[in-house]
């Protein structure tokens, strides 16, 4: 299985962390963004967006960091990540989308305004981003996560970019629920972390 990443990617992290989590053992291959490798033809054959992550596993070829995560859950985890049953699965869908709305054009393009320089506005992903932390407070208030009472896909979507907004000038000082989630996340076994967290 190889893992064309980018270290400091949070959609990367996600796939490094689901693996870790999942015991997977992987081949790193590094992808420079700053060089363009994204945008050479070579890669384009993997990933028509120019986009990382993306997963090479045996030939089966798996862009985005989504499908990348639903892909593993339902080859080599269990049922309990990404769940067989309409209403579990619609909970994990929920906050699988809040992933890409709030938390991505939110948080995660705050900071990419503050550490890559990016051109987007970080007044407004500062704003978007506390809307979907503050509909993560409210969710996590009384419960331990996101879509049932045992991590799934929700949690490992939605940790990166949460557990790496202050690199967006966004403090979690008053998000306790979320604070706790993410040192819930950090205590599961095979845990591991990116620069940043």
């Amino acid at each position: 299985m190889k893992l064309y990443d980018m270290e400091l990617s949070g959609n990367c992290y996600k796939i490094r962390l689901f693996c870790a989590l999942l015991g997977l053992q992987y081949q790193s291959v590094a992808v420079d963004l700053t060089l363009g490798e994204h945008k050479q033809p070579a890669f384009l054959q993997l990933n028509p967006r120019g986009q990382v992550p993306v997963l090479d596993d045996g030939g089966t070829i798996v862009w985005d960091s989504l499908a990348i995560l639903t892909y593993l859950a339902r080859k080599y985890g269990n049922e309990p990540w990404l769940p067989l049953a309409a209403e579990p699965l619609a909970r994990v869908m929920q906050w699988l989308a809040l992933s890409e709305n709030e938390l991505l054009y939110g948080l995660a393009r705050a900071r990419a305004v503050q550490k890559f320089k990016r051109p987007w506005d970080l007044s407004q992903c500062q704003a978007l981003g506390k809307q979907g932390l503050a509909v993560l407070e409210r969710r996590l208030s009384g419960r331990q996560w996101l879509a049932d009472d045992h991590p799934t896909l929700a949690d490992i979507a939605c940790y990166p970019y949460v557990a790496l907004s202050s690199e967006g000038d966004i403090a979690l000082d008053d998000y306790p629920h979320v604070c706790a989630w993410l040192s819930r996340i950090q205590a599961l076994p095979g845990y591991i972390g990116m620069p940043g967290i």
